[in-house]
């Protein structure tokens, strides 16, 4: 096919009459954000960045299985964003996903080593707030930090 052709029969979106209105098959976010969930660990193993973190965003707060609001109420004041989020992320898996250390032990690591490259100045309270939110009670040495 090229540049300018018309897409395959099997893929091509057509309207359709249904009764006097016109029915478009568009999938929109908040359609497909109603099929069944995913995996979380594969969502939170999915939102690592290649440096090692994660972002604080309304994705990785459905994966931790709380709301945006949640997750950025709970942030010390005087951490970023990223450290926070990372933190976050490693607690969860700690804390909820420990039979599968296997799949995810090597992802900790290098978030691990990334927030320590940060020189973050309050990764200890981050941990403590981090449990409460969650509801877990990992010690901040299991956590490689």
């Amino acid at each position: 096919m090229g540049m300018g052709g018309s897409a395959p029969k099997s893929i091509r979106r057509e309207k359709r009459s249904v009764g006097s209105s016109s029915y478009s098959p568009v999938v929109t976010h908040e359609a497909a954000s109603l099929s069944p969930r995913k995996d979380p660990l594969l969502q939170l193993v999915s939102l690592q960045k290649a440096s090692g973190c994660w972002r604080l965003d309304a994705d990785l707060a459905a994966a931790l299985g709380k709301t945006s609001k949640e997750v950025k109420k709970a942030k010390p004041a005087s951490v970023n964003s990223e450290v926070w989020a990372s933190i976050l992320a490693l607690i969860w898996l700690h804390g909820f996903k420990m039979d599968a250390k296997e799949e995810w032990e090597l992802l900790t690591l290098k978030a691990a080593s990334w927030i320590k490259a940060q020189n973050a100045p309050c990764v200890s309270e981050c941990v403590k707030a981090g449990n409460t939110l969650l509801g877990c009670s990992v010690k901040k040495e299991d956590l490689g930090l």
